[in-house]
């Protein structure tokens, strides 16, 4: 059984609020156990994240345990990173055996082909934001950022993260087309199904012979999608833990 989840967002809320929605994903974690082959996480697990040498957010503390236990179990997981968490360099690789992808994948599972991306910066008229990430994404300029110390280097990611989503939220960017456009695309190129995340909604999109899904958010409505090798099903989180 392949899960696909995507933008969770650990770290947008408070802490009270966000611990529910942690609670929520090491409960789901723990559950598809029984089943699960891969885990594809496709971006922006954490609302904000950076890699020092030897420093994690204690916040994030029992996710990562959550996730050390699940790949002891066998568990395949594939990681893509998000517009939010693009901050990770050796830590995942190091310390659970997991490559974060900094760039769209394609797997095949179960004889189909799979074209697996975040979704941000398929929009031809967002030119600011693609400028924006080069120079976020830079190593150089984030050699520069772990000099800071991480008190205060992870407080001004966390409210920098926050400032962010409250201007784009308001901007149109032609981002729902574009990443419509961009799976049909990959369609005509052979791919079975594309995934992707980023606009934070729902979506199932059959296009000729493929389909295009969006998976969604966590933060007020989390849902998963699950390929058994003949059928995909959208469920909600809460409903999936409430079946005994």
């Amino acid at each position: 059984m392949i899960y696909f989840i995507s933008d969770i967002h650990l770290g947008l809320k408070i802490r009270n609020e966000d611990r529910k929605i942690e609670d929520l994903l090491i409960a789901f974690l723990e559950k598809i156990t029984a089943d699960v082959e891969t885990l594809v996480i496709v971006g922006d697990l954490f609302d904000y994240w950076f890699d020092y040498k030897t420093v994690i957010p204690k916040s994030f503390y029992r996710i990562l345990a959550a996730i050390d236990k699940l790949v002891r179990s066998g568990v395949k997981i594939e990681y893509i990173i998000g517009n939010h968490d693009f901050g990770h360099s050796r830590f995942f690789r190091e310390e659970f055996g997991i490559e974060p992808h900094f760039h769209d994948i394609e797997r095949e599972y179960y004889g189909k082909k799979f074209y697996i991306s975040h979704g941000d910066g398929k929009s031809n008229k967002d030119t600011g934001y693609k400028f924006l990430k080069k120079i976020l994404r830079n190593s150089l300029n984030q050699k520069l950022y772990r000099m800071i110390h991480p008190d205060w280097g992870i407080g001004l990611a966390s409210r920098s993260s926050r400032k962010s989503r409250n201007y784009t939220d308001k901007k149109n960017y032609g981002e729902a087309d574009g990443m419509t456009q961009f799976a049909e695309r990959k369609i005509d190129e052979g791919y079975d199904y594309v995934v992707m995340g980023h606009r934070h909604k729902l979506i199932e999109e059959h296009y000729k012979d493929g389909i295009y899904f969006n998976l969604g958010e966590w933060i007020n409505n989390p849902h998963f999608l699950r390929f058994d090798g003949n059928s995909f099903t959208f469920e909600s989180v809460r409903s999936f833990l409430s079946n005994q």
